[in-house]
């Protein structure tokens, strides 16, 4: 398999924590799943505290993990601050990411607004890392990511800035998560024109509910050679299959419950866990080990960033690395789950065959977006 594939057949083979894959265009070796730590701490309301965020780091780093993704706002900062206590004697051992661009004093009251505390621009950058590596405790660390593109920020000023922490020693390598296209392409060609530090990483929001990013963020991904790191796999608990109409009806509107709530009013939905719940029975595997393992195998996949309040959720989220969905699981994974519009140009691509020629190969690493059979001739029968 050659690296401009972006295929990660590697990922999708993965039978531990410990058959590390290369994350973009990089040589860093990380875990097929990333151990996110949105959970570490209470402030927010729906963490957990210290000792029993312990137990859950203890299990991925004995299983062999060690990609840890938090940002400078989890929790307030307890996210951050947790992580570094646990990671105090290993850390040659870990990669950590973290990200910069929230502001923490637009949501906490007692404390005057800052302007500048949060935002992609280089006052927020220096600030917010300083502050990451004394929660951390740590040097420097591996992976820096912006949190949110914020359509403030001239893209040249935070690239330029980015590639200054590398080139000073505090941070490794840069990613960006929950950007635009358009904007990955532009930051990392005016990378690799000017010599700065490429994004060599993505984070994004990616599950069976939510398909946007093959259109246009997973192609631009494969043309950069940029590893896809994504989150929301299970829809907030969705997929889980622990809700019911009745139930996601009733939750209460705080963000997880609200976010639930609103999935719950699409129909489509529901024949998506349907068809989930359906498979995990056929394979006697969970509806989450299902919605993960369908993730993982997609095009460009790295390494999905897994959430656990406790052991038992770890476990079974680990357990995904067990097995493989075969091709017609995949399919009816695919076809009920398919979006109802396809963007034009995409929906576009049933001229091929016509305008170019049949049977002309498709670069691999496209093939998720230009074959007719994925998109163009969806509605084009």
């Amino acid at each position: 398999m050659t690296r401009d594939t972006l295929s990660n057949d590697t990922t999708s083979k993965a039978q531990a924590l410990d058959d590390y894959v290369l994350l973009g265009r990089s040589g860093l070796r990380v875990s097929p799943l990333c151990l996110g730590t949105l959970t570490f701490g209470e402030q927010w309301g729906y963490g957990v505290n210290k000792e029993e965020s312990k137990k859950v780091f203890d299990l991925y780093y004995e299983k062999g993990g060690n990609f840890f993704d938090t940002s400078c706002n989890y929790n307030l900062g307890e996210s951050e601050r947790f992580l570094g206590d646990y990671v105090s004697d290993k850390r040659s051992d870990v990669v950590i990411a973290t990200k910069y661009s929230g502001n923490v004093t637009a949501v906490q009251k007692d404390r005057r607004f800052n302007p500048n505390s949060g935002g992609n621009h280089r006052k927020s950058l220096v600030e917010n890392l300083d502050g990451s590596l004394k929660r951390l405790n740590i040097s420097y660390v591996d992976i820096l990511h912006i949190h949110f593109y914020e359509y403030r920020t001239p893209i040249e000023e935070f690239m330029r800035s980015l590639d200054d922490v590398v080139r000073c020693g505090k941070v490794l390598y840069v990613a960006v998560s929950d950007i635009p296209s358009w904007g990955l392409a532009r930051a990392n060609t005016i990378a690799e024109l000017r010599g700065w530090s490429p994004f060599i990483g993505l984070q994004t929001r990616y599950n069976l509910l939510d398909r946007s990013l093959e259109f246009d963020l997973q192609p631009a991904c494969a043309e950069l050679d940029v590893g896809i790191l994504p989150w929301g796999i299970v829809a907030e608990g969705f997929l889980t299959g622990k809700y019911t109409r009745e139930s996601a009806a009733a939750l209460k509107p705080e963000a997880r419950g609200f976010s639930v709530a609103i999935h719950s009013k699409i129909e489509k939905n529901w024949k998506i866990l349907e068809e989930v719940t359906t498979i995990s029975k056929e394979i006697d595997r969970t509806p989450v080990q299902v919605a993960l393992n369908w993730v993982q195998q997609k095009p460009g996949i790295t390494s999905p960033i897994i959430g656990a309040r406790t052991v038992t959720q770890l476990e079974e989220n680990l357990k995904t690395l067990e097995f493989k969905l075969t091709p017609e699981q995949m399919k009816r994974l695919d076809e009920v789950s398919k979006p109802a519009e396809i963007p034009f140009p995409h929906s576009y691509t049933y001229i091929f065959d016509r305008h170019l020629g049949k049977n002309i190969e498709v670069p691999k690493k496209f093939e998720p977006v230009a074959s007719a059979y994925n998109f163009g001739r969806i509605n084009n029968n």
